[in-house]
């Protein structure tokens, strides 16, 4: 299959932390900080953003797959950035989305290559479409680490409550096959085969009528969201508290300190 470096063509993002690759009408976006896990710094984040909006702009191009490059698709938000920069409340572009609009008009597929945790997770989730190899495991972490999720919300409407329950409360993962029992992704592979399978499913959605396409996406996506923004704002409004208390600075310092976080409940 044909393939060329992306990052070479005007207007996509040519970082070290990301790693682009044209298949045909297919993109392939790799976070590439294996030694963090792929944490989501302040580069990281910008650089998705530059090339989800590049992408979806680029004509030549119709579905795009994310993955991970290493053990992990995504640990979520860098804890020793937040650590360093003593952050409280996540400015709004901690919250990695696709695109600086936040909704893409062309599919994405996460390949999830192993952990997606607390924002991984979110990128995970944010994907149109997902396939996990069998060594995937998925987490909203933040419990752990006294943070909050607000980003979690629009999981209600993948998951049953319980279900939904459990992730949040517990901070525990579920593996590949758990994840597909309960909707969260749409197939599993042997690791060895994931990339594949992921672009393989991103040329069948490109082989299909473009607008066809982006009018079914587009639709299955206003259906979803109805009632969802207000619970969304109202969930930031309940972890505004999370954010500023003394539990959420102790979880990042304890993480780069690499001790037992001593939780206050304050």
């Amino acid at each position: 299959m044909a393939q060329d470096q992306t990052a070479q063509i005007s207007g996509y993002p040519a970082v070290e932390a990301l790693r682009l690759e044209r298949r045909g009408q297919v993109l392939v976006v790799s976070m590439n900080r294996p030694d963090q896990r792929n944490a989501l710094n302040a580069e990281l984040r910008g650089a998705l953003r530059q090339a989800f909006d590049r992408f979806d702009q680029d004509p030549e191009l119709r579905c795009a797959v994310l993955t991970g490059i290493g053990p992990a698709f995504c640990a979520g938000g860098d804890l020793k950035e937040m650590a360093e920069t003593n952050m409280q409340v996540p400015p709004e572009d901690s919250f990695v989305i696709l695109g600086s609009k936040g909704r893409l008009e062309k599919p994405v597929i996460a390949a999830v290559n192993g952990y997606a945790l607390a924002g991984g997770f979110m990128l995970a989730q944010n994907c149109d479409l997902a396939v996990a190899s069998e060594q995937a495991r998925f987490a909203i972490s933040e419990v752990k680490r006294g943070r909050g999720a607000p980003w979690a919300v629009p999981l209600m409407a993948m998951l049953p409550k319980r279900v939904m329950m459990e992730l949040l409360l517990t901070g525990d993962p579920i593996d590949a096959h758990r994840a597909y029992e309960v909707g969260l992704v749409n197939k599993v592979v042997p690791a060895d085969e994931l990339l594949d399978a992921a672009v393989a499913l991103a040329q069948t959605i490109a082989d299909n009528a473009p607008l066809s396409v982006w009018a079914a996406k587009q639709a299955v996506e206003l259906a979803t969201e109805i009632g969802e923004s207000d619970a969304l704002r109202a969930s930031h409004l309940l972890y505004h508290r999370v954010y500023t208390s003394e539990d959420a600075a102790e979880g990042p310092r304890a993480f780069a300190e690499k001790r037992t976080p001593r939780w206050t409940g304050r």
